[in-house]
């Protein structure tokens, strides 16, 4: 439970998941409380995209349990976990580069039932900069802004938990920074965030804690502080 009683954003627990015979997560356990945001890291093959794959319905766990808000929602389909306030950034970006701008907003609306202009109102406020190019086919935008737009998009569906897997993938610096400044302001409307990140830096820059996977596990979990020698060894011993 969180400090005001609720329960986490996000709760996985003893979950174990593979694909065909192979099992990827061996009683994985890992809570995610609301308002929080939790930088899961570790080495190419821990598990972490398996991880995502299992909190965003795209993946059914084999035994274990899957909580969002408190509530038992293993084998929910990712719409239903979409309904149940769980928005996944994937990797790649998931945006409709044959419409514009206002365009890819206004699908939302059909999520959210809000009117078109309050949703425009609200994705503009955390990037600015998409407001100027509210008319330009979303497939010409940089890299950078099209993830500022599909970040926005999924925050017009007043998420519970926004699960962001590799956000910085080919994007400069200076790109990255900005995006994960309007991660650092999103806790601030109650929003618990995963964050699956490549680079470990960028991540503990803007999370409250952080979990190292090792084979299918969480090995260890704490403030980013507290897990320096860990995250270390994790990344330079490989996978274990």
């Amino acid at each position: 439970m969180s400090g005001d009683g609720r329960p986490p954003a996000l709760e996985l627990i003893d979950v174990r998941a593979g694909y065909g015979r192979i099992d990827v997560l061996h009683g994985l356990t890992l809570s995610v409380p609301r308002g929080t945001v939790l930088a899961l890291l570790g080495p190419n093959g821990a598990g972490k995209s398996t991880t995502v794959q299992i909190a965003g319905g795209r993946l059914v766990p084999r035994s274990g349990c899957l909580h969002v808000a408190g509530n038992h929602v293993n084998g929910a389909s990712p719409g239903r976990l979409a309904k149940a306030g769980v928005c996944t950034i994937p990797e790649g970006r998931g945006i409709f580069p044959n419409l514009t701008v206002d365009e890819n907003l206004w699908v939302m609306t059909n999520a959210t039932r809000r009117a078109r202009a309050d949703v425009r109102d609200r994705a503009l406020t955390f990037f600015p900069r998409l407001a100027e190019k509210r008319t330009q086919l979303a497939g010409t935008l940089s890299g950078g802004e099209q993830q500022m737009l599909a970040m926005s998009r999924a925050l017009t569906t007043d998420p519970e938990l926004l699960i962001l897997d590799e956000v910085s993938l080919g994007l400069a610096p200076l790109i990255v920074k900005e995006l994960y400044e309007a991660v650092a302001h999103l806790t601030t409307l109650g929003i618990a965030i995963l964050v699956v990140e490549q680079f470990a830096d960028t991540a503990l820059a803007v999370a409250d804690v952080a979990a190292i996977m090792g084979h299918g596990r969480i090995k260890a979990i704490g403030a980013p502080s507290a897990i320096a020698e860990q995250l270390s060894s994790a990344y330079l011993g490989g996978a274990a």
